[in-house]
């Protein structure tokens, strides 16, 4: 039996699952589930500065997530922008650093002048960094890293002959920050929907039955100590 626990993760990263369902449980469109979501974010960031978590990855949206209904879409386009607008000013005034993570180019422009703005503008703050996967796809990210490496090469004359781990590590979207320690999925589902597919090679995992806009700092913390009493081996004896 593991008799020292480990210590506190320094990053955590959350699949925000149930926000639909949340508001069909009540009767509600879902984009007010959505929003309802919303606060559960800063409640989380609340929660891991106070804990000193140094790193927390939010998974807004997905490279797959344009498939659902346009008026869907566009609504949580909508929420991310005052999301981005309003929120994140606040945050940044806690000394909270933004980083988005995926290929913003299919965003709206609007949205990618905010982000563009904020994470400048947050760049030198030496708190918790506060990530948001945004039109992020975890082969995505691998594909793309690959592709970042070989024009790398060209624009260099170089020819590679093959392609390290260190590689692709230093050509994702992550390639700053440690991978997480602790992954929290919400709702009861039990995958990871193409996020941090690299990433998550050692991360521990938890799946919660609470839907996301339920999801409180009491449950992030009852996780952070189930996480801790864990063993991580990292393929070790």
């Amino acid at each position: 039996m593991n008799t020292q626990r480990l210590p506190m993760p320094r990053h955590i990263a959350f699949i925000m699952d149930g926000n639909g369902r949340w508001a069909k449980k009540r009767g509600l469109p879902r984009l007010i589930g959505h929003k309802k979501g919303k606060g559960v974010v800063e409640d989380m960031l609340k929660a891991g500065l106070e804990l000193g978590v140094e790193y927390m990855t939010f998974f807004a949206f997905s490279a797959e997530n344009w498939r659902r209904p346009q008026h869907e879409v566009s609504g949580l386009m909508d929420i991310l922008y005052a999301a981005i607008q309003k929120d994140a000013r606040r945050l940044i005034e806690k000394n909270i650093r933004l980083k988005v993570l995926g290929d913003k180019k299919a965003l709206p422009e609007k949205i990618c002048v905010e982000i563009e703005r904020l994470e400048a503008e947050s760049a030198q703050n030496a708190g918790l960094q506060m990530n948001i996967a945004l039109n992020y796809g975890g082969r995505q990210e691998i594909l793309n890293a690959v592709n970042e490496y070989l024009s790398g090469c060209m624009k260099d004359g170089k020819t590679p002959q093959s392609i390290s781990l260190e590689d692709i590590e230093n050509n994702l979207y992550t390639n700053d920050m440690p991978d997480p320690d602790l992954i929290i999925r919400t709702s009861g589902e039990q995958r990871l929907s193409n996020f941090l597919l690299w990433q998550a090679a050692y991360s521990e995992f938890f799946f919660s039955e609470v839907l996301w806009p339920d999801f409180t700092q009491d449950h992030l913390v009852n996780l952070i100590n189930q996480y801790r009493q864990r063993e991580r081996r990292f393929g070790k004896v």
